[in-house]
């Protein structure tokens, strides 16, 4: 039960969203959902990000010189 919902009141939601959207639209509405968000976890923490893509690229050129 999530927030006084239960199983059947999700199912419920789920079956109006997807009439009222189409299992199509549906996906492209979940990938700009996951655009923004991944956008706005990077202007939170700018430095963390820079971290991250330091880190990989410092793994990608260790993979590209031990091949």
């Amino acid at each position: 039960m999530i927030g006084g919902l239960g199983v059947g009141e999700l199912s419920i939601i789920l079956c109006i969203v997807v009439v009222l959207f189409g299992a199509g639209r549906l996906a492209g509405i979940g990938s700009g959902l996951g655009k923004g968000i991944r956008n706005f976890k990077k202007e939170i923490n700018p430095e963390d990000e820079k971290k991250k893509e330091l880190e990989d690229k410092s793994k990608d050129s260790e993979e590209k010189a031990g091949e």
